[in-house]
């Protein structure tokens, strides 16, 4: 069964406020998924990047970049730190850190000014620690992130929700977003994020896979078999030359399927690592 299509071209919405509000929906049940696969999820990747200390021979003297998890979901941390070190290899040394002071979802107004405020104080003291080479603000919403900017001036801090637009975007090309979350006011969202970075032109829309996203995730045969069609109608009917997956559950996914498709999957986490080595070398 096709998944549901969303173009662009729609205004977006008026505030920023309700540009993110449907941040914290998509968060719980998005991040209670991710909670049980956490585990197999950083294996896997692991896997997939041969990396021990020995295998990335990274110098006691390599660069650190910090990835913070603005919410206090240490498995969710862990994860995002090794697809991040899976991205760098063995360029950079990935260390977490998880915003204690948050509530393991993000999912109100509070909780995301309570999380921005924790993001910038773990920035502030990493960015002070020595070899620390630049930070990571691993939420799609990027709270913290403008904050961090103003107060480190000279340090590199990227968005992984800033930089996954900016990395599909890249040499002016065409792209979409597939998600599990058939949420009108998200995929709004989506479309004006796309519109703020100057990108509404390029934006070809959204594609949702059907069915109960809470499901789908706990059977990653179905899931990638979802998330491979969707794909294919974004690339085939809607002109995409790259695709955001859009959501942090669909990371290992997007790697198993990446090989059935030409055009990129653009994994969120990876891209934020890749702009902060891109800085980071300039």
């Amino acid at each position: 069964m096709p998944g549901l299509s969303h173009g662009a071209g729609q205004s977006p919405f008026p505030s920023a406020f309700t540009r993110i509000k449907p941040m914290f929906r998509t968060c719980r049940f998005l991040a209670s998924a991710l909670s049980r696969c956490i585990a197999s999820a950083a294996v896997a990747v692991f896997c997939l990047a041969g990396s021990s200390a020995a295998e990335t021979a990274l110098s006691a003297d390599s660069p650190t970049i910090i990835l913070i998890n603005p919410n206090s979901n240490a498995a969710a941390t862990e994860s995002m730190t090794a697809l991040a070190q899976q991205a760098a290899g063995n360029r950079v040394r990935i260390l977490g850190r998880t915003n204690h002071n948050a509530p393991p979802l993000l999912t109100t107004p509070e909780d995301m000014v309570q999380a921005a405020t924790g993001v910038v104080e773990i920035g502030r003291q990493a960015a002070a620690e020595e070899g620390v080479a630049a930070l990571i603000v691993s939420a799609f919403s990027d709270p913290g992130l403008a904050e961090l900017r103003d107060a480190l001036p000279d340090t590199v801090v990227v968005g992984i929700g800033e930089q996954a637009f900016h990395e599909a975007a890249r040499n002016g090309r065409s792209f979409a977003i597939v998600t599990i979350t058939p949420d009108p006011a998200l995929i709004e969202s989506f479309r004006s994020k796309a519109e703020e970075l100057g990108y509404g032109k390029q934006f070809k829309g959204v594609r949702v896979t059907p069915g109960d996203p809470k499901k789908l995730v706990e059977k990653p045969d179905q899931l990638d078999a979802a998330l491979a069609e969707a794909v294919e109608q974004a690339v085939r009917e809607d002109g995409a030359e790259a695709v955001i997956m859009g959501g942090g559950p669909l990371s290992a996914p997007a790697t198993r399927i990446q090989s059935r498709f030409d055009v990129p999957l653009v994994v969120a986490v990876a891209a934020a690592a890749n702009a902060a080595l891109m800085e980071l070398s300039e």
